[in-house]
């Protein structure tokens, strides 16, 4: 809706002004943070800038194009919920943090996207859309002066509401709960589930220790080119074996907690073996932690952060979220120091922090008949040591 005309530019003046520019101006909705954005060449900085605060203070919000909204908006949801991969990690929320606002979908239940009125976007755009909880970043061909001097002028009439995100948070707090949720459909050809523990916050001392467990549990891929002898030993035990079509590893940061695990897809008779090696590698890293495959994780970490933010888009992206998540942007030669700073030890505690003998969430679909219960998951979270 915020593009849907302002007090001063139509749906159409919004559409044609960023046209003539040759721009790009769009948005987008994570769990924790809303994202609007615009591109354009270094000439047409300020008219980009003067849309992105006439939009984010002046909108009209016209009933009958929040009418029209609903229907784009369902279809929206039509299409995330044809992709697997983002259903599963919907449904691994909803189970690991239920009753909390955290376990909630991004678009939310069909029934409020139905019966939003103007009122209620108003009302969150005054509590959320805030002076002290706003980022504005930019990169590439700016003056950032010149930013600075411009945003001063232009973001005026934004909502004053004292409300901290950390207040908000603590009213409802993410609570992680062991559990699980399994689709079966035994007619769908392949199997996909997702097992998570407990992770850490943006500001979790360990969270960079998670990021490099992130990369020594790796990736693989059928499809991807590259042997089957590359990788981490679990990529190599999935290739090798041919346990799943495609399997990762993941690590998702939030306010105040966090999810880190593996998903996998695999055929519906590999499940068995495909979750016993899967798990048999994490629980691993509480007992054995090789140096060779720390030092590969660690470089293979700070490899793909610096590609990341490989443009000025992702830049300014990389920029805003960090302010908003630490407070300030970190620069890479300390985020490379913290990330050297991790050895086996590092990985061995943090390990017994949120892998041994903790609960566990998995989200499971398609024919998962064969998929192990949820007590044998839990038994595999430590080993018994002689």
């Amino acid at each position: 809706m915020i593009f849907k005309g302002t007090d001063k530019r139509s749906f159409r003046d919004l559409e044609k002004e960023i046209e003539d520019m040759g721009g790009h101006l769009n948005a987008y909705t994570s769990r924790e943070q809303t994202t609007y954005y615009v591109k354009v060449l270094g000439g047409d900085v300020p008219k980009a800038l003067d849309i992105l605060s006439d939009i984010l203070q002046n909108s009209t919000f016209e009933e009958r194009l929040i009418n029209r909204e609903r229907g784009v908006i369902l279809r929206e949801m039509e299409d995330v919920e044809a992709q697997n991969e983002e259903v599963i990690f919907d449904h691994l929320h909803a189970t690991a943090f239920q009753y909390t606002p955290l376990g909630r979908t991004i678009l939310g239940p069909a029934e409020n996207i139905q019966k939003i009125t103007k009122k209620d976007i108003q009302d969150y755009i005054s509590t959320h859309y805030a002076a002290h909880r706003m980022v504005i970043s930019a990169s590439g061909a700016v003056k950032h002066e010149d930013v600075v001097e411009q945003v001063k002028n232009m973001f005026t009439k934004l909502s004053v509401n004292p409300i901290t995100t950390t207040q908000l948070v603590e009213k409802e707090p993410a609570i992680f709960t062991g559990s699980e949720v399994r689709m079966r459909d035994d007619d769908a050809p392949l199997a996909q589930f997702a097992v998570a523990f407990n992770g850490a916050s943006w500001t979790d001392p360990d969270s960079i220790a998670l990021m490099v467990i992130q990369a020594m549990l790796g990736s693989w891929n059928k499809t991807a080119g590259g042997g089957k002898h590359m990788g981490s030993q679990l990529a190599q035990l999935v290739g090798i074996s041919e346990l799943a079509e495609s399997m990762m590893a993941f690590n998702t940061n939030y306010k105040d907690a966090g999810l880190f695990g593996v998903y996998a897809v695999a055929k519906p008779d590999c499940l068995d073996d495909l979750a016993f090696a899967i798990m048999q590698e994490i629980s691993k890293l509480c007992y054995r932690v090789n140096d060779d495959d720390v030092i590969r994780a660690q470089n293979q970490l700070k490899s793909s952060l610096l590609l990341h933010i490989d443009g000025t888009s992702p830049t300014a992206e990389d920029i805003g979220r960090q302010l908003i998540t630490y407070g300030r942007r970190i620069p890479f030669a300390e985020l490379f120091a913290r990330i050297d700073a991790v050895n086996a030890a590092t990985i061995k505690r943090v390990a017994n922090r949120f892998v041994f003998d903790q609960d566990i969430a998995i989200a499971a679909s398609g024919p998962v008949k064969l998929l192990p219960d949820y007590n044998w998951f839990r038994r595999r979270t430590y080993m018994l040591r002689y």
